[in-house]
């Protein structure tokens, strides 16, 4: 049974900005925490990704803060820059109509001195990563004798990238009389005496793994190892999708196989941890606006992502962690919308994690028919190509002004103009392949706000 946000002890401009946004009952994860966040508890939280624990703590730090004290009081490490982006959009939207409360992203692949800035004017909230949050701390430019609550989201994710020490390290500089929150999709030993150590009385709350099999359909497909990547073609030219992601469990395996798809028709770009910051930013911005037709990654991707819900997944290599399974094909069936995630199994010890998997989820998954052998992925050459002019918001740069040159000036037709991404120091616009050429020779030449920009375009040229 569905409970409504109201019947919580939430602040009215909680509950309308929570109205605003389409929330009208609480997520498995929400009704059993939130109670107890707002009585003051401690909690330990396991859920996996799209469960809505975002809001459930985002929600919980809000009701508390005094907007009037402009000192940070809560704080959210997260494991990734991606997540620490994501987490803030969310703790904003539920804040917009609380007056004058201040959220600030503080991660790394970003000017530190912008971020002194921001942070000697006052910040409510600070959702971060925990390098770059140890760094202000050590400085000085981050203080935190006023914090009241202080969340590890995404912890055992945190602590599999190695930020054990960096999270003690910035744990001992909280006040000790405060709110620790945990959250994570697995609970290991590591952070059962992470929790224990620095928790109080911590509450347990656990939601159980779970697919919707009525909007989430699953299946396996076994070949030999040398047959993996060619199943993947075939998967993908027989579903003939217009975007898909892929997982694969290494940086190797991913660069290899984005560059075998794109060799077959498709644009197949790589995504993984060891690629720098702004290598990940334009990936991710190439496959969301359509640049690139499929995104072939490790599971830096599974989580934390903002990746809008895709129509397949397919795992072309099961994790030893059945978790991360969950992870992955939370990617897709989302929203409401229906999705396909297919799983490509090789060999024993891969029939062994599919066991598992279904041992998690209380469910067998399929075995599919495998579908005829196919070459060609032409089905998935990208209608756009992404020009990056390098300027942006600091140059007071806006959608309209970019939208107006390209079309006014330039002569593009507005149909031949895709998602605009206003960045802080560049804009990222989807062109139709077909005019590209022409935008690129306006931006070149012409202007924008009578200024000269640069401009580049991302990603492979393709015919």
């Amino acid at each position: 049974m569905s409970i409504p946000f109201d019947t919580l002890e939430l602040r009215p401009e909680l509950l309308q900005a929570l109205a605003q946004a389409g929330f009208t009952s609480m997520t498995p994860i929400q009704a059993e925490s939130l109670p107890l966040m707002l009585a003051g508890h401690d909690v330990a939280g396991q859920a996996q990704t799209g469960s809505g624990k975002t809001a459930a703590f985002a929600l919980a730090l809000l009701n508390g803060l005094d907007p009037t004290l402009m000192t940070p009081q809560a704080m959210v490490l997260c494991p990734t820059r991606e997540l620490a982006d994501q987490v803030s959009q969310e703790v904003r939207r539920l804040a917009q109509r609380l007056d004058n409360v201040r959220v600030m992203s503080v991660c790394g692949g970003r000017p530190h001195r912008d971020q002194v800035k921001v942070l000697a004017r006052g910040v409510h909230v600070v959702v971060g990563t925990p390098g770059r949050i140890k760094k202000h701390l050590s400085e000085g430019t981050l203080k935190l004798t006023g914090l009241k609550v202080l969340v590890l989201d995404e912890a055992d994710r945190m602590l599999d990238m190695g930020f054990l020490d960096d999270v003690t390290t910035i744990i001992k500089r909280c006040p000790k009389a405060r709110q620790t929150l945990f959250f994570s999709a697995t609970f290991s030993d590591t952070i059962h005496q992470l929790s224990e150590t620095v928790q109080r009385d911590a509450k347990a709350v656990r939601v159980e793994a779970h697919v919707q099999a009525s909007v989430l359909k699953q299946a396996y497909f076994k070949c030999d190892q040398s047959q993996r990547k060619a199943l993947v073609v075939s998967l993908l030219a027989h579903h003939q999708v217009s975007a898909a992601l892929v997982f694969c469990e290494t940086r190797t395996d991913c660069d290899d196989l984005a560059r075998h798809l794109t060799s077959r028709g498709a644009l197949a770009l790589s995504l993984h941890g060891q690629m720098e910051q702004r290598d990940r930013d334009e990936v991710l911005l190439q496959f969301a606006n359509g640049s690139a037709s499929v995104l072939v990654a490790t599971n830096v991707a599974a989580r934390g992502l903002d990746i809008e819900a895709l129509p397949l997944v397919i795992i072309a290599e099961l994790s030893r962690e059945p978790e991360v399974h969950l992870h992955r094909i939370g990617r897709t069936a989302r929203a409401g919308e229906t999705g396909l995630a297919l799983s490509i199994v090789c060999g024993s010890k891969e029939a062994h994690r599919l066991e598992r998997i279904e041992a998690l989820t209380g469910a067998s998954i399929p075995e599919g028919k495998r579908p005829e052998a196919s070459h060609s992925l032409h089905h998935l050459a990208p209608a756009n190509s992404t020009l990056l002019i390098l300027a942006g918001r600091k140059d007071k740069l806006r959608k309209g002004d970019i939208l107006g040159a390209l079309i006014k000036d330039g002569g593009l037709p507005s149909d031949a103009i895709g998602r605009i991404d206003v960045l802080t120091t560049s804009c990222a616009v989807a062109i139709a392949r077909a005019h590209v050429d022409t935008a690129m020779r306006f931006l070149r030449q012409g202007r924008i706000k009578k200024k000269s920009v640069r401009v580049v375009r991302l990603g492979p040229v393709t015919s």
